[in-house]
């Protein structure tokens, strides 16, 4: 999946959905231009570091964890 990607809750979403592998382009060539390689790696770092949090809260302690059921779940609450 690419696009619109920009925290870890998108990329456990996409996860859940499906996707076998999300891209994040913008964020890391924003952090590329704004502050070079070190910013970028920084950007990446922030997103993962966001992701385990979330799969933590979702109570998934790996990415084979992550199931459809986490998004319907979201999905049906009012």
């Amino acid at each position: 999946m690419d696009g619109g990607v920009r925290t870890g809750t998108d990329v456990l979403t996409a996860l859940a959905l499906g996707a076998d592998a999300v891209l994040l382009g913008r964020p890391v060539l924003w952090a590329l231009a704004a502050g070079g390689a070190e910013a970028a790696q920084a950007c990446v770092a922030e997103v993962v570091s966001d992701l385990a949090h979330v799969m933590a809260l979702a109570g998934a302690a790996s990415i084979a964890e992550v199931s459809g059921d986490l998004v319907h779940a979201a999905v049906a609450r009012p």
